[in-house]
C-alpha cells in the first residue's frame, strides 16, 4: 500500500511538471507583445541619445561652425594687428646726427634753435624718448642753462675764469702749458661743465623748461668762425611712437 502511494505521488508531481512546462511557452507568448515595447523602451533612449546629439553635432557644424569660425577668424585677424601695432610702437626707435659749430668766440653760446633744426624731422614721430648730446673735444663743453638774458651768458664765463684761472699756466700750478695759456684752464672747465646731456622728449619735442637753453661753452680763445675751432657734437635720439 505503501509503494503504491509513493508511487501515485510521483505521478502526480510528474504531471504537474509537464503541465508547467507546457504552459511556459505559451504564457510567454501570450505577454510578448505586452511585454516587448518596454524592452524596446529600455534599449531606445541610448541609440536615439546618440541619434539626437549625432543631429545636434551635424547641424552645428554645417551652420553655427562657420559663422563662428569666421568670427573668431576675423577677432582673430583683428587682435593680431592690434598686438603687432602695439609692438611696433613699443619697440625703441633709434637715429643720430652729427652737427659742427664754431663759436664765435670764447664764453657760453646759445644752441637750442641749431639742435631742434639737426634733429627736428626724426624726433617728429617719438612720443616719448630721450636725446643724448655729446661733445667730442676736451677742450669745450655743454649745458642746460637761462635762455633769455644774454648777461647769464656773460656771467657764466666770468665766473668759469674766477673758478680756473689763467694764471696758473703761469705761477706753476699746472704743468700741461705747452698749448698755450687758455688750454689747462679749458681741459678743467670742460671736466667740471661736462661733455654730454640728456633731455628728454616728449610729444616730438625736446622737454626743456621755458627758460632753459642749450649752451655750448668755448673753453679756447682761438674760438671765431673761420678760424676757431670747430666743435662736432654728436646726437642720439631714442623712443617709442
Amino acid at each position: 500500500a505503501r509503494s503504491t502511494t509513493l508511487a501515485h505521488t510521483m505521478t502526480m508531481k510528474g504531471q504537474r511538471l509537464c503541465i508547467l512546462l507546457l504552459l511556459v511557452p505559451t504564457v510567454s507568448f501570450a505577454f510578448a507583445p505586452t511585454i516587448r515595447p518596454y524592452f524596446a523602451a529600455a534599449q531606445t533612449p541610448t541609440a536615439s541619445s546618440s541619434s539626437v546629439i549625432d543631429r545636434a553635432y551635424a547641424s552645428a557644424s554645417t551652420t553655427a561652425t562657420p559663422s563662428t569660425t569666421a568670427v573668431c577668424s576675423s577677432s582673430s585677424s583683428s587682435s593680431n594687428q592690434e598686438v603687432d601695432n602695439t609692438m611696433a610702437k613699443s619697440i625703441p626707435q633709434w637715429f643720430q646726427h652729427e652737427i659742427s659749430i664754431t663759436a664765435p668766440s670764447r664764453g657760453c653760446h646759445l644752441i637750442t634753435s641749431e639742435v631742434n633744426k639737426a634733429i627736428q624731422s626724426d624726433m617728429s614721430g617719438i612720443k616719448i624718448g630721450m636725446a643724448n648730446l655729446f661733445i667730442q673735444h676736451t677742450s669745450a663743453s655743454l649745458t642746460i642753462n637761462e635762455n633769455a638774458d644774454p648777461d647769464v651768458r656773460r656771467d657764466m664765463e666770468v665766473a668759469l675764469n674766477k673758478i680756473v684761472p689763467g694764471s696758473w699756466t703761469r705761477d706753476g700750478t699746472f704743468h700741461h702749458t705747452m698749448e698755450g695759456e687758455d688750454d689747462m684752464p679749458g681741459h678743467v672747465k670742460s671736466s667740471l661743465m661736462g661733455v654730454s646731456l640728456n633731455i628728454p622728449i616728449r610729444n616730438g619735442r625736446l622737454a626743456l623748461g621755458t627758460w632753459q637753453g642749450i649752451y655750448l661753452n668755448e673753453h679756447r680763445d682761438q674760438g671765431g668762425y673761420g678760424g676757431g675751432h670747430n666743435r662736432r657734437i654728436i646726437i642720439t635720439l631714442q623712443g617709442t611712437s
